[in-house]
Parts: structure tokens; C-alpha cells; sequence
């Protein structure tokens, strides 16, 4: 969840603007990686937390109201420095050790050597750590120390997608806006006709038992300084499609292990640049599978 200091912060708006909260309760995929492994931990020491981006999700759809002009005026506060940092999971051993070059095998070893161009038998090996240390140092990744953990796949995955994120042809084109929700990949853009006019960016979607759901949906209600009353915490830009599950941001990291509760967690600029993006009655549509979920 997010941090105390902040956390204080947003109650404070909340409760200055909002007079009523409203009620609620809560190309083609790559392979999956294992479901079991070394404990992952941030690779540096700093004010990265995976417990401060367990998101704010709710179970259940929201009571719909329309905001007041006031409540609608206030934007949600930024993240703390450094919230976003693309800090890498690593063993234990190499952070504690602050290993220069990695001799662990990463759960997305086969990827990233594929990715690369380098030969693919999912195990790490010296020229293996040069080359993804190379890419890690190339994109601000930190340790970059040559273990191919989830971080370095994920923005593996969203350089792959920014020239045309729907080469593949998964997210069905139409000549309306149309919210296009990657679970392989773990990426969202908008599309409209085959102009893409917001992203791709990284997201995070919903762990196991808790997935989030494919199909076509709609955009029902949009909330910028939504609460959750499930968890008691802030969902930043919510744009609800499904029930409870919806577009927002997370005040922490979006690259860890453990999903979201259901809904599409965003950093808090991509949401805020969705949010003038997306309107009501906009369709979204969401296709594959969450690796390891």
C-alpha cells in the first residue's frame, strides 16, 4: 500500500472535497515463467516498497454518483520520487551481495535470450549477463547486474510494442476509441481505426483467484479521486469497465510478482493522460493471460 505520510495527504483532500464518498465494497504470448522460485527482492536499497503498490482494487462494482464540479477540480496528488523507478527483483543472495554479474538463471531467462538474439537454452551464462546488463544499463535499470527478472521483461516488452503494439492483431480494430488490455504482455494502449492515440505503457492485472476479466466491456463510470472502501485507500483516475475492475493508478511499483486484485494498475501519469483519453461508453476490450497467474 502506499506509504503513511502520503496516505495522510489524500485523506486530507478527500475529506476537504468530497462530502460523500461513495459506497463500495470491494504479438503472440510468451511462455509463462515458472510458478515457484528464488525469493525475489529490489535489487537496491531506497524508498521502494512491493507492499506500497498492493492496490487499492474492489470486489465489487462501485455506487455510481456524479461528482461535483469541486470534487472534480482537485487532481489526485503526484507519487512519492522514485515511486516508478525501474527497480529489478533479484535473488536475495545477489542483492545482499551487490553482485556485479549475476550467475542466477531469471524466471525470464528463455525470453530475454530470445529477445536478445541470443541462444535460447534458459540458462544464464557469462555472455548472457553482458548482454542483458548492456540492455539494463541502456534503460536506467537498476541493479544492472544481468539477472533477467520480471522489470527487465516487462520494458523488454513495451520498447517491443511502441512502433505498432497491435502488429499481432489481437485488439480488434474498429472506428471508435477502443481501450486495448494486453495480459500476455502486460501492456495498454487506445486505439482508434488502427491509429493508436494513447501509449502503450506498462500495466499490472489481476494475480491468481483474482484475475482480471476478458471480453468486451464498457467504460460505466469515471471517478478521479475515487476511494476504495474495501481497503480504505486512494484509486486515482478510475475508469470502472467491469464490476468492481477498473483503469487507476498505484502509488508504488506496477513491476512486481504479485498482481493486482482484479483491476488494470497504471502509474499515476500514464492514468492521468488516460483518463482525458477514454470517455464514458467507451468500449475496452481484454485478451490473454497475466504470466504466472
Amino acid at each position: 500500500m502506499i506509504n503513511r505520510p502520503l496516505a495522510r495527504r489524500v485523506v486530507a483532500v478527500a475529506l476537504a472535497v468530497v462530502a460523500v464518498l461513495p459506497v463500495g465494497s470491494a504479438g503472440a504470448a510468451e511462455p509463462a515463467p515458472p510458478a515457484a522460485g528464488p525469493e525475489l527482492v529490489p535489487g537496491v536499497p531506497g524508498s521502494y516498497r512491493p507492499w506500497q503498490s498492493d492496490p487499492p482494487d474492489q470486489a465489487l462494482p462501485p455506487a455510481v454518483y456524479r461528482p461535483t464540479a469541486a470534487e472534480d477540480a482537485v487532481e489526485p496528488p503526484d507519487a512519492e520520487p522514485g515511486a516508478y523507478d525501474l527497480v529489478e527483483l533479484v535473488p536475495i543472495g545477489d542483492a545482499v551481495g551487490k553482485v556485479a554479474c549475476s550467475r542466477s538463471t531469471g524466471p525470464y531467462q528463455r525470453q530475454v535470450e530470445r529477445w536478445l538474439g541470443l541462444p535460447v537454452d534458459g540458462k544464464q551464462s557469462a555472455a548472457d549477463c553482458r548482454a542483458v546488463r548492456a540492455f539494463q544499463k541502456q534503460r536506467g535499470i537498476k541493479p544492472a547486474n544481468g539477472f533477467a527478472g520480471p522489470v527487465t521483461w516487462a520494458t523488454m516488452q513495451l520498447v517491443g510494442a511502441r512502433r505498432n503494439p497491435n502488429a499481432a492483431g489481437r485488439c480488434p480494430v474498429r472506428p471508435q476509441r477502443v481501450a486495448c488490455v494486453d495480459l500476455d504482455r502486460q501492456l495498454t494502449w487506445v486505439q482508434k481505426g488502427r491509429k493508436v492515440v494513447f501509449g502503450p505503457v506498462p500495466m499490472r492485472s489481476g494475480r491468481p483467484a483474482h484475475a482480471t476479466r476478458t471480453g468486451w466491456f464498457r467504460i460505466y463510470w469515471k471517478h478521479k479521486n475515487h476511494w476504495s472502501t474495501l481497503y480504505n485507500s486512494p484509486m486515482p483516475y478510475a475508469q470502472f469497465f467491469s464490476g468492481g475492475q477498473a483503469f487507476h493508478a498505484v502509488y508504488g511499483s506496477i513491476h512486481t510478482t504479485v498482481g493486482s486484485w482484479g483491476c488494470v494498475n497504471l502509474r499515476l501519469p500514464d492514468a492521468r493522460k488516460l483518463w482525458g483519453v477514454l470517455k464514458k461508453n467507451d468500449r475496452v476490450y481484454v485478451w490473454g493471460r497475466r504470466p504466472g497467474a
